[in-house]
């Protein structure tokens, strides 16, 4: 089953036929225009400037659309060679010349100010010019000066049998007469009683009946048409008899030759007008036989390169034949005597390989008999053809080849003939010039002729002037430019008489090629002749100047009525004429504004084009045309019809011999057009026998038989259009059923599916039709159909829908403003078949987009700027032409003016950001119907930098096991953190451990370290990262161990700075004094506690002096921490260990400890040489109770469960108690100041210290006393 498209020729248009278009077109793939006056398109592509207005006329015509016709008198060279030809002139060589000296070429030379004016001022000035219409009633009204349309040949030869003709036809309102003139004299018809000139019209009729002799009437005629307008005039005719002279009677002797030697029989047929066309043959009227060694020249003789025995079995003559005189002379023949070696000619040693040998005929080496020498030179006329010829002679026979200096031979107009003997070149250019050179070669040498060839060029057309109907009061010009070689001459002439000679004239300005009108009027009409000629000929062109005053008239009949089919393409036409030329312009049911944009278009002609007929487009149109003289209106009635559509086609059927068929047409149609069904055979007509019934929805074939088999198609017209259907019906000859015959054979991917056809053509869908492939013995179970578009991605094909394998037609959903082409894939079990043929294209009409671009993304790709990027929308969702994005975005925390800016990319910079902010951020779509709907806010960030250092970074030493490292998040991350680098190194004194490097996630903010030993130290350097890189880095070092303090006085230590507000947290600082005095410090025993995670954090700060030792315990309170880590470090050093009994702090540590052994022996033994009755415990708040092991040796206990070390009191200078890091001391029992001893040696008094802290953390230095003396100051 197979579907159609073949519209009727008014299925497009309606029954009115649209305006034919000029057949001249401006470029390829432009619209037809018809360039009679201005050529648009080379100016555009010239450079030349054109004014606004003339450029909008332009691009607004679409394709297949005449432009406005602007200056008849302006061409596409006009333009384009005025401004060469002014850019190399000085100035006008003398009045009524249009040749000018020329300018030497200096790099970027500036022309006289007067030319920039001349430029200008000829393209401001071009004005509307107006064509008249061949309208007979038009024609007939309006007063035209003559115009020359018929006349004889520049050179007119003649047969003198018949009476002379010199032709010469003219038109003009009123019409015009006319007179000759005879080598420029005037010519008297009257008198010579031969002559007449036929009844309105110009023609020449010379009579020979009487008598007389043409050879008399010889001589160079004009003719010239006049009415009260103007003079024009004819080309020179230069009036020739032809001639036929007889051949000279001569007696010829025979030709005697050896053989093997070349040989020339000279033609010379007499000369004749015009000249003769040459040939051989024998007396006998046999043709000689040419080949490459027997030929002849251009020049009529006939070239032996080589003569052979053979040669003398004929006699040779030549022939002449005139034209006009149709009659044949020949030359008395030419009689060849060869003498010989081998006086038998052997026919068998003419096919012999070596022929020349093989007679005794010496071997030559190639010689040119035509052209004589190694050069030669040649001149042509462009546009002529150029014949080339070399002709040669050697033994063997010497091939001939050509070729050209500095170049190939032009393929597109070269040809060779006359057996390679002779190159012609049609149609000569200037670009054929040049050096030319045959190479005649044998197996014996070659050798080379070189033929120089000048072009010259009679006058061309570059710019040929064109009648100039202006209204009055308007501007225009007469352009004659022609060129030729040498360069051709321009003179003016005004009604036949030099434009010198003729009166002035203040509106008109000659300047050398062009005539400039100004405001004229009536008084200027006239008719301007422009000669232009070198020294090959010349070139003479008519124009007239009519001034016309018409107001508005309509030319096509009043009312028409035109009736289209739905959904096409239709134009209505309104030609008018008026001058000045009107303005037109279109309205719908005699109401609304002009018609003119989307659907309907207005061309210039008059004309109104819908681009896609729809059923409310049906009504009246009426075109008004208007000037300032008055207007004209004319009404067109449109009648919008249904398609006439096959919807249930003839399917493809196989049925036996003898049976019946029935082929199914069920066509819908426009009820008000009259319906014919007709059907196909084979493509042919079907005769319906008496086998056959036709009814209005079928076919029925009764008995079918073989004869029967092949296609039908079913064809429904109307008077506007048709559908047709097609089916192929197959006879069996035989019983078996077509299932049982080709059940055994194999399956296979189905064929392709064929004849895809689109129809009902819809803004937005469009129904595709095919027909089905061979299944190949496997049912079709899908067929997908893909669409191809030009725009966006040509040449690539997409799935565009699915449908099961009963269908061959479907509707198919389109996007707007898409070129679509179609394809049908069949899928079975086996496979896919290959795609059909594409369908013909349907563009969609446009509209505005309905979605924006997906994936808007705003990043920076550097610190500075943010990219704004997006996918692209395809072919589908552009919905219109020149799709573009509107690009907007603003700070989102600023809430400022959107900016925007119009991308037709899929990227945009924005420069000039500040670092990593957020930018709200919106891309719209747009085309040339419209924008798309509002799109979605989407946030993106500018490019980010380095980030600035953590904040707050601590390092804290809960013991000497382990160093915890907490940090807060920068405060300018300048970016998204992707982690942090910690760096750290340990050292002791000028020991420098190996560097470890540890990155941490952006979430992290704790670390811990296990330290490997106990007296090294670490520092700590730590940075944030983002993409960009590694900020600043904060540096921080661990506290130094207590134990690392000396006897000696030893420099100031700064503490690690701690930087934040939150979250309290001690660290271990160990400061020394400058105290240059020598005292014995009592170290702290540290006891390593185990690290623990809680909300309640216990820090101890040690500071040892020289003078004091104090030991605080501080607890503080802080949040949970984010993330932990903990580093167990292995060894802070390599082979760096020394003996721990040489080291400074172990001497330092034994020696403390045997004084502290000393000092308790001492107060020990003193205490119970007093008798001990008074023992401290006595004094305390709380009595020990019998669970408290220190009371059984009443004993002090100056250890706490910190486990702080044992620490004594030192009494400072002026005599009072300063109170340590520990309050358990010896004063802390006392209420008074001092204390007081009986004569027993035991306390009488309490012990009373003032525990004043501003005391206690004092900046004074005490002189440190030996146990001894703190033992009887007790005392």
């Amino acid at each position: 089953m197979r579907r159609l498209a073949a519209r009727g020729a008014a299925g497009d248009a309606g029954e009115v036929a649209p305006p034919a278009a000029d057949s001249t077109d401006c470029a390829p793939g432009r619209s037809p225009s018809p360039c009679r006056l201005i050529d648009l398109c080379a100016i555009w592509d010239a450079g030349v400037f054109l004014p606004a207005a003339v450029a909008a006329a332009w691009k607004g015509a679409p394709s297949g659309v005449p432009r406005r016709r602007l200056n008849e008198a302006e061409t596409l060279s006009s333009v384009q060679k005025a401004q060469l030809q002014r850019l190399e002139a000085a100035r006008p060589r003398g009045p009524g010349s249009g040749d000018r000296g020329p300018v030497p070429r200096m790099a970027r030379q500036q022309p006289p100010p007067w030319v920039h004016a001349a430029i200008l001022f000829s393209l401001l000035s071009l004005s509307t010019a107006i064509e008249i219409p061949m309208d007979p009633s038009i024609q007939n009204e309006l007063s035209q000066p003559p115009t020359i349309t018929k006349q004889s040949v520049k050179d007119h030869i003649v047969d003198p049998r018949d009476n002379i003709l010199i032709e010469c036809e003219a038109k003009g309102n009123p019409a015009p007469s006319f007179h000759w003139t005879r080598n420029s004299r005037f010519f008297n018809i009257a008198k010579d009683p031969r002559v007449s000139m036929r009844r309105r019209s110009g023609t020449l009729v010379i009579d020979f009946r009487s008598g007389g002799r043409p050879e008399e009437y010889e001589g160079e005629y004009q003719c010239f048409a006049r009415n009260k307008f103007g003079t024009a005039l004819s080309n020179r005719i230069r009036l020739q008899v032809s001639k036929s002279p007889l051949w000279p009677k001569e007696n010829l002797d025979p030709v005697v030759v050896q053989e093997g030697a070349p040989l020339t029989l000279q033609c010379n047929p007499p000369p004749g007008l015009p000249s003769p066309v040459i040939f051989w043959m024998s007396s006998s009227m046999e043709p000689i036989t040419q080949d490459k060694r027997v030929s002849q020249g251009h020049n009529g003789d006939l070239y032996f390169s080589n003569v052979m025995l053979q040669d003398m079995q004929t006699d040779y003559s030549c022939n002449a034949r005139f034209h006009f005189t149709h009659t044949i002379q020949q030359k008395n023949p030419f009689n060849l005597k060869v003498l010989t070696n081998h006086p038998y000619n052997d026919s068998s040693l003419r096919n012999h390989p070596d022929m020349y040998s093989a007679r005794g005929v010496a071997e030559r080496t190639p010689s040119f008999m035509y052209p004589q020498g190694t050069a030669s030179s040649q001149m042509v006329l462009r546009g002529m053809d150029l014949l080339l010829e070399c002709i040669a002679s050697g033994v063997p026979t010497p091939d001939i080849a050509w070729y050209k200096k500095g170049g190939d031979l032009p393929s597109d107009k070269a040809k060779l003939e006359n057996f390679n003997k002779a190159l012609r070149i049609t149609n000569v250019s200037e670009e054929d010039s040049g050096e030319y050179f045959c190479l005649a070669s044998n197996k014996m040498g070659s050798i080379r002729h070189t033929i120089s060839v000048r072009v010259k060029a009679a006058p061309y057309w570059l710019d040929e002037p064109k009648n100039l109907i202006l209204a009055p009061g308007e501007d225009g010009r007469l352009v004659c430019r022609a060129n030729g070689n040498p360069k051709p001459t321009v003179q003016w002439m005004v009604n036949g008489e030099p434009l010198q000679s003729a009166p002035p004239n203040p509106n008109r300005e000659v300047a050398g090629d062009t005539i400039i009108f100004r405001d004229t009027q009536i008084s200027s009409r006239a008719v301007y002749q422009c000669n232009t000629s070198n020294e090959h000929g010349y070139l003479l062109a008519n124009a007239f100047v009519s001034v016309l005053d018409v107001p508005p008239r309509m030319l096509s009949p009043r009312n028409q009525l035109i009736r289209v089919i739905l959904y096409n393409r239709t134009r209505l036409d309104c030609p008018f004429f008026g001058s000045p030329i009107p303005t037109l312009r279109w309205f719908k049911n005699g109401q609304g504004s002009n018609l003119d944009g989307g659907n309907y278009h207005v061309y210039e002609n008059g004309s109104l084009e819908i681009k896609m007929i729809r059923k409310e487009d049906q009504g009246i149109y009426t075109c008004v045309a208007t000037n300032i003289l008055g207007k004209a209106e004319n009404q067109v009635r449109l009648e919008v019809k249904d398609p006439t559509r096959i919807y249930r086609m003839p399917e493809d059927q196989v049925a036996q011999r003898g049976t019946t068929v029935q082929l199914e047409c069920r066509v819908k149609h426009d009820p008000s057009l009259k319906l014919t069904v007709s059907w196909l055979k084979d493509d042919e007509p079907l005769y319906i026998g008496n086998r056959m019934k036709k009814e209005e929805d079928s076919l029925t074939i009764f008995g079918v038989a073989e004869r029967d088999q092949g296609s039908y198609t079913c064809v429904a017209s109307t008077e506007l259009d048709q559908d047709l259907a097609k089916a192929y019906l197959t006879v069996l000859a035989d019983q078996a059923t077509p299932t049982n015959r080709l059940a055994a054979l194999p399956k296979g991917r189905p064929d392709r599916p064929r004849d895809l056809e689109l129809t009902d053509l819809a803004e937005r869908s469009v129904r595709l039709t095919w027909i089905p492939g061979d299944d190949n013995n496997s049912p079709i179970t899908d067929y997908v159909v893909q669409f191809e578009e030009d725009q966006f991605q040509p040449g690539v094909w997409h799935d565009h829908s699915k449908f099961p394998g009963s269908v061959n037609s479907a509707v198919l959903q389109l996007s707007p403003y898409v070129n679509y082409q179609f394809r049908v894939i069949a899928i079975n079990e086996v496979g896919s078949s290959h795609p059909s043929l594409p369908s013909e294209r349907y563009r969609t009409s446009g509209a505005p987009p309905e979605s924006n671009p997906s994936d808007v993304k705003g990043e920076g790709t550097r610190k500075n700027n943010m990219e704004i990027t997006w996918t692209p929308m395809n072919a589908t969702s552009a919905f219109g032409p020149n799709l573009r994005y509107i690009v907007k975005w603003r700070r989102r925390e600023t809430r400022e003016t959107w900016n925007n800016v119009t991308v037709w990319g899929s990227r945009y910079v924005v420069g000039q950001t500040p670092v990593y902010v957020p930018y709200e951020i919106r891309v719209q779509a747009e085309n040339d119907f419209g924008k798309g709907p509002e799109p979605d806010t989407v946030i993106g960030y500018s490019g980010e930098d380095l980030p600035s250092a953590p904040r707050r970074f601590r390092v804290r030493q809960p013991n000497l096991e382990t160093i915890n490292l907490e940090w807060d998040h920068p405060e300018h991350p300048n970016g998204i953190l992707i982690g942090y680098t910690l760096k750290y190194v340990a050292f002791n004194g000028t020991k420098v451990g190996k560097q470890i490097v540890e990155n941490f996630s952006p979430n992290q903010t704790k670390f811990t370290v296990q330290r490997a030993d106990p007296v090294s130290r670490y520092r700590f350097s730590l940075s944030a990262r983002t993409q960009v890189g590694s900020g600043e880095a904060v540096t921080e070092e661990s506290p130094a161990p207590p134990n690392e303090a000396t006897p000696t006085a030893a420099p100031p230590t700064s503490p690690p700075t701690t930087v934040g507000a939150t979250g309290i947290v001690s660290s271990t600082d160990v400061t020394a004094t400058a105290a240059t005095t020598e005292a014995t410090t009592v170290p702290t025993i540290p006891t390593v506690a185990p690290t623990t995670i809680a909300t309640t954090t216990v820090a101890t700060t040690t500071t040892t002096t020289a003078a004091t030792t104090t030991t605080t315990t501080t607890t503080t309170t802080e949040s949970p921490p984010t993330t932990t880590r903990t580093k167990i470090q292995e060894s802070a050093y390599t082979n760096n260990q020394a003996d721990i009994a040489t080291q400074g702090w172990f001497i330092g540590l034994m020696c403390a400890i045997a004084l502290l052994v000393l000092i308790l022996l001492i107060v020990c033994f003193i205490k119970r040489s007093r008798g001990g009755k008074y023992p401290v415990r006595e004094k305390k708040d709380v009595p020990l109770g019998p669970e408290d092991p220190k009371e059984e040796d009443g004993s002090f206990d100056y250890s706490d469960e910190d486990n702080k070390p044992l620490q004594g009191s030192q009494t400072s200078l002026d005599g009072t108690i300063k109170q340590q890091e520990s309050d358990d001391s010896l004063v802390d029992y006392g209420e008074g100041g001092e204390g007081q001893f009986n004569e027993d040696g035991s306390f009488i008094g309490q012990y009373t210290v003032k525990k004043d802290k501003e005391e206690t953390e004092g900046n004074e230095s005490s002189e440190a006393t030996s146990p001894v003396n703190a033992i009887y100051s007790l005392a």
